[in-house]
């Protein structure tokens, strides 16, 4: 039974809806599904007893219908719309001298919304940009001024890693990262190492957070001073997926130990550094629309 669906929509934008008529579904499947003032189309992403926690008790929409051959060309001709109207939002947007950058453009199944995305630094007054657009196309025009993560997720891309970007393909909701994740992982405060496509600190660094956490609790800190049959020395660097800790003695060689040679080792751990770190800083989807 598949009572609730999560859809896929255009820009990695993804909604739970109600299967009332139980239409039987698989992943990839187009389907209608109310929309706001009108119709929508969305593909199945997922379904399974996780996403009646996911729902809450939030009032779901409901799938209409499984779309014929013709809505679905009409749902493919919209993607094309999509770069002209693109493209005359910009020249308007020049037009007026506004502060912003579009981002994308998604029509509404129906073709009785169309929604600009852009970027700005701050809020923008596009009353008249609304009235232009709004007598050209003459539906209903909606400007959402988006964060620069969200950006990346519309645009898509790949990261450093050469895998997709985390955000357009499993991480739903952002959360805040501070470089604090960085210093867990013993990993250089380098902005420009750090940072995604996005300009701010990748998301791995917060997913993989706990896992560190849980790794270096079994380790001494670094720098802590070491003492064993070569001497004294320090703590430089600890390897977690190796399961090794180089230590520097005052002669400038290392010594490799594995995990299990500590106890071999006298060593006194040094106090944790009280240092402070900004939290990434960014802008929440901003939802400011305009009825026309």
């Amino acid at each position: 039974m598949q009572d609730t669906v999560e859809l896929v929509f255009k820009g990695e934008r993804k909604e739970i809806y109600s299967n009332p008529q139980q239409f039987p579904l698989k992943i990839g499947d187009y389907v209608i599904v109310e929309a706001d003032k009108g119709e929508d189309l969305g593909i199945v992403n997922q379904f399974g007893p996780i996403l009646s926690i996911k729902k809450k008790d939030n009032v779901l929409k409901a799938i209409l219908r499984k779309p014929d051959k013709d809505e679905i060309k009409k749902y493919h001709d919209n993607r094309h719309k999509e770069k002209a109207a693109f493209s005359v939002c910009k020249a308007k947007i020049e037009k007026h001298g506004l502060k912003m950058k579009l981002v994308d453009v998604e029509y509404q199944f129906d073709g009785n919304k169309i929604t600009f995305f852009f970027t700005a630094e701050r809020r923008v007054d596009f009353r008249e940009l609304v009235k232009d657009l709004a007598s050209i196309y003459k539906v209903r025009i909606e400007l959402r001024q988006i964060g620069v993560r969200d950006e990346a997720r519309r645009i898509g891309g790949y990261g450093i890693c050469g895998r997709k970007l985390c955000c357009t393909s499993f991480i739903k909701e952002f959360e805040p990262i501070t470089t604090h994740c960085a210093k867990e992982q013993n990993l250089p405060l380098n902005p420009q190492k750090l940072s995604g496509v996005c300009g701010r600190l990748m998301c791995c660094l917060l997913y993989e957070k706990q896992y560190y956490q849980d790794e270096m609790s079994q380790y001494p800190r670094l720098d802590s001073k070491v003492k064993s049959v070569r001497g004294e020395g320090v703590i430089s660097k600890i390897d977690v997926f190796a399961q090794k800790v180089y230590v520097r003695y005052e002669d400038d060689s290392y010594e490799t130990y594995s995990k299990d040679q500590l106890t071999e080792l006298v060593i006194t751990e040094t106090a944790e550094a009280d240092e402070s770190y900004e939290e990434l800083e960014y802008m929440e989807d901003d939802e400011i629309s305009n009825d026309s």
